[in-house]
């Protein structure tokens, strides 16, 4: 896990106003939220069964969060890298699990290195950039 020092830390917004306007930019829900908070999530990039998110997780200050309405505060964004194993498959999903479309393969690695700090630091900031202009 790599945490980012960004502006977004303590910003609000409407949930389902924001949702609306960042699943344009290839966010979605984190599959681990509950009523009071979650994370948006996005890949910044995939390769041969390693792929890097950037997470940006928020709390639930007003409603919940299936409410349209809810308010949310966020938190600080952070990247995590997660590795699956791409090896042959002898079933019928071995092209899915070899294209990295098996949605049932649970990572080997959920919180792998990430070499090349700086890079991915990078790219993860300028992504939470877009995210704030969404806020203006």
């Amino acid at each position: 896990m790599l945490q980012l020092n960004t502006e977004l830390e303590g910003k609000t917004a409407f949930f389902g106003d924001l949702q609306d306007r960042i699943s344009s930019l290839g966010y979605t829900i984190g599959g681990n939220w509950d009523y009071h908070k979650g994370s948006f999530d996005s890949i910044l990039c995939r390769e041969e069964g390693e792929t890097i998110y950037l997470r940006i997780p928020f709390t639930v200050t007003q409603g919940e969060l299936d409410d349209y309405e809810a308010h949310i505060k966020f938190q600080s964004p952070y990247l995590i890298k997660h590795v699956v194993n791409v090896g042959l498959d002898k079933d019928e999903n071995s092209l899915l699990t070899t294209t990295g479309f098996d949605q049932f393969q649970s990572p080997v690695d959920q919180d792998g290195n990430i070499s090349d700090k700086n890079r991915w630091e990078h790219a993860g900031e300028q992504e939470v950039q877009k995210v704030l202009r969404l806020l203006q």
